[in-house]
């Protein structure tokens, strides 16, 4: 199982971060617009559209205030497995990090997924370094 790990510093409170992050709709308007075109809540699925045209279905698994995490399944007949974490740290003042963890199967997709997750990495860091401006 190819498993993922990124540790994405953010120029943003933790608390800011993660009321983003539990927006749980909104994670094209408010964690990683421009990676993420657009999210339509369907029970406790989200129908995520990437600005590259891919469309997956992610199921919330846990939202845990108190730990400031997050977890989902993508549910697709193409992916036998995919599973990920988001979690936020405090990073010294006014910052932090946020550890976005996915393990995927099948390995082959791992690469495909780890360059997806660079990109959204940058749509955060981008985003909320112009919620802190």
């Amino acid at each position: 199982m190819a498993s993922i790990y990124k540790d994405i510093p953010l120029d943003a409170r933790p608390e800011d971060v993660w009321a983003a992050v539990r927006d749980y709709g909104a994670v094209h308007q408010r964690v990683a617009p421009g990676f993420v075109a657009d999210c339509k809540l369907d029970g406790d699925s989200r129908i995520v559209t990437f600005a590259n045209g891919n469309v997956a279905q992610e199921l919330l698994v846990t939202m845990d205030d108190a730990r400031m995490r997050l977890v989902y399944a993508v549910v697709s007949p193409r992916v036998k497995q995919h599973s990920a974490s988001i979690q936020v740290f405090a990073d010294g003042q006014g910052r932090s990090r946020m550890v976005w963890i996915a393990d995927v199967l099948p390995n082959e997709i791992g690469p495909y997924i780890d360059g997806q997750m660079d990109l959204g990495g940058a749509a955060m860091q981008k985003q909320f370094r112009r919620d802190a401006a």
